[in-house]
């Protein structure tokens, strides 16, 4: 193989590598965990034999470039934080401020029959939580807590940011969930899994 054709399969193996890395759950969204899976086993299996090439390529013809950029790419992935850049990225171009105040003050009310406290959010805010568009609304004493889906898996798997009005930290077990993770991300915002 000519070594440029083995740059640019190396690039593009790489490139593929980063973007599901960075976008992976944004794609689960669109097309379910079990369609995904196919892409994941294409890409990484793509990049894997890709990097076995750069390595064969190296040791023969003395071109070190492709295998370069495959460890450069093993390196990000290991050590890049993909998923927070993306959470973070989520959380900042999402404004969620509106949607939390419109609840708060009764704009928007639950509206699913079977579940009180599931909203079915208005199609101008359904990019705001993940898996449809639904948020869940707890009420403890006077204030709300409001979870904000980012990733809306089977069950108790699941994660979101959650908004409390009086900035209190959610408990482990709030919107029925077991939180691995509760993370305060600004001020009455907080990141939270549960896996």
């Amino acid at each position: 193989m000519k070594h440029s054709r083995l740059l640019l399969l190396s690039l593009i193996s790489s490139l593929l590598v980063i973007l599901v890395s960075l976008f992976q759950w944004d794609l689960v969204d669109i097309i379910t965990e079990f369609l995904m899976l196919p892409i994941w086993l294409f890409v990484y299996a793509f990049f894997i034999i890709m990097t076995i090439w750069t390595l064969i390529h190296l040791f023969k013809k003395r071109k070190w470039q492709p295998f370069v950029i495959q460890l450069i790419t093993i390196s990000l992935w290991f050590f890049f934080p993909f998923n927070q850049v993306n959470l973070d990225l989520n959380f900042k171009i999402h404004q969620r401020e509106e949607v939390a105040t419109k609840i708060e003050n009764g704009v928007i009310k639950p509206n699913v029959s079977d579940s009180p406290s599931l909203i079915q959010l208005p199609k101008k805010y359904t990019q705001l939580s993940k898996g449809g568009g639904d948020i869940v609304v707890e009420t403890k004493g006077k204030a709300k807590s409001i979870l904000f889906f980012t990733y809306r898996g089977m069950l108790d798997n699941f994660s979101g940011f959650v908004y409390n009005p009086n900035d209190n930290k959610p408990s482990k077990s709030d919107f029925n969930g077991d939180f691995k993770q509760i993370k305060k991300v600004h001020k009455n915002w907080y990141y939270v899994s549960s896996y």
